[in-house]
Order: structure tokens, then C-alpha cells, then sequence
């Protein structure tokens, strides 16, 4: 097991170095990057959309129904909400979410060009096929990663202010006191460091293990496999790391 991860290791470290290497041809390679960036970014944006609005309504119903004390002021709602989406949620649970979606087609496209010998006929080109396929995949997530993050935190604070609005639960004025009361502009960098540390996670580790997807269609469903749980694994790895060192 051991001896399995180092060769791992090593073969990942020598494809970051291939494909870190000098473009051949800019133009191609700055042209790539506004396509990545739409494949991988904005056609995510609909599910995060989705799933940060209904997460926000969902936290809000619970911290109010969760803490009905009189000791604890009806502020403290919109307060819980915002530093949960800021410190976690919209950078490090969302980012396991991409890692599924996103994470799986890089794979299974890299994979899929593998089996079928496109990036050996690359290779026999002279093309450095890394630095071609994978760069522009983790420049173009890694520049949508704070927007999109940035669009979870907004939309999970409009589904909370949605149930302010449309139930009896809490108030519109307290919750709009709460997501301001004590604010920590810091904490919004910190989640936007994370998210830089994240795309570039999740678009590596999916393109190695499709870059490296020998075999057939079969194996193509195995490497994407592989990639959403090691990306998943080391993204939780590293958020830990991240928090210690940005945070404590």
C-alpha cells in the first residue's frame, strides 16, 4: 500500500512538472483557457445556484428552531448563517461537490482521449500533450473557483433571507442584523485562498488519474471514480492544513 501511494506520488509530481513546462504555442494556449473556464465554471454555476439557495433556507430553519433560548439574542441566526457559508460551506463543501461533477469529467474526457491513443499521437507529435490538455483545465477552474464561491455565499444568504421573508420565523431586521453584526472581512479572504487551493486540487489530481487511464472504457469508470474520492480526500486534507496555518 505504501510502496502504491509513493509511485502514485512521484508519477503525479513528474506529470506537474511536464505540464508546468512553457507553452508550445500561446495563442492555442490562452484560446483553451476562456473554453475551460465555461466547461468547467459557468455550466456548474446552475447546480450551485441551486444547492447553496436551498442550503441556506435549510440552515437558517435550523439554527432558529435550534435555538430557542431567550439567552440568545434573534440576531444570532443570520450570524451562524454567514460565517458557516464564509468559513465552510460555500468554499470547502461546495468544492466536494465540484470535485463529483467537475472532478469526473476531467477524467473521463482525459481518459477517454487516452484509451482512444489521442494523447499518445500527441506525444509522437512533439506536442507536450501535460501541458497542452491539463494547464488550461487547472487555470480556467482556478479562476472560476472564487466566483463561484462568491455566488454560494450570496445565494445562501438570499435562502435565508427568503424564510425571513416568506415565514414567521425570524424577522427580515434581526436576520439582516445578524449577517452584519461582527463581521470579519478576513474571513471572506480566507475562504477565497481556499478556493484557489481547491480548483487547483480538484483539476489536477482528476487529470492525472485520466491522463494515466490505461486500458479501456472500463478503466475510464474506474479513474474517475478514483479521482472524486482521492480529490475529495485531499481537499479535507488540506482544509485542515489551510485552516490551521490561515486561521489559528
Amino acid at each position: 500500500m505504501l510502496k502504491k501511494t509513493l509511485s502514485q506520488t512521484g508519477k503525479y509530481i513528474e506529470l506537474m512538472r511536464k505540464m508546468f513546462a512553457k507553452p508550445d504555442n500561446w495563442r492555442l494556449f490562452l484560446r483553451e483557457i476562456p473554453k475551460e473556464m465555461e466547461k468547467l465554471g459557468i455550466n456548474t454555476v446552475g447546480i450551485i445556484v441551486l444547492v447553496s439557495t436551498f442550503m441556506g433556507v435549510i440552515m437558517t430553519m435550523q439554527t432558529v428552531m435550534n435555538t430557542e433560548n431567550p439567552l440568545l439574542p434573534r440576531y444570532s441566526t443570520g450570524l451562524v448563517l454567514r460565517d458557516t457559508l464564509l468559513l465552510e460551506f460555500s468554499s470547502t463543501i461546495m468544492s466536494l461537490l465540484l470535485a463529483g461533477k467537475v472532478g469526473s469529467n476531467i477524467a473521463s474526457e482525459l481518459g477517454t482521449m487516452r484509451v482512444t491513443e489521442q494523447i499518445d499521437a500527441l506525444d509522437i507529435m512533439g506536442v507536450n500533450s501535460a501541458n497542452y490538455l491539463i494547464f488550461p483545465k487547472i487555470i480556467g477552474l482556478m479562476l472560476c473557483m472564487p466566483m463561484l464561491v462568491t455566488m454560494s455565499v450570496f445565494c445562501g444568504l438570499a435562502g435565508g433571507c427568503g424564510v425571513a421573508v416568506f415565514t414567521d420565523m425570524i424577522t427580515v431586521s434581526d436576520f439582516i442584523y445578524g449577517i452584519q453584526y461582527a463581521f470579519i472581512p478576513y474571513y471572506f479572504t480566507y475562504s477565497i485562498i481556499k478556493s484557489f487551493f481547491f480548483g487547483f486540487i480538484i483539476a489536477s489530481v482528476s487529470a492525472f488519474y485520466g491522463y494515466y487511464a490505461y486500458g479501456g472504457a472500463l478503466d475510464v469508470g474506474k479513474a474517475s471514480t478514483n479521482a472524486v474520492v482521492n480529490s475529495s480526500i485531499l481537499l479535507l486534507a488540506v482544509n485542515v492544513i489551510l485552516t490551521q496555518l490561515l486561521l489559528i
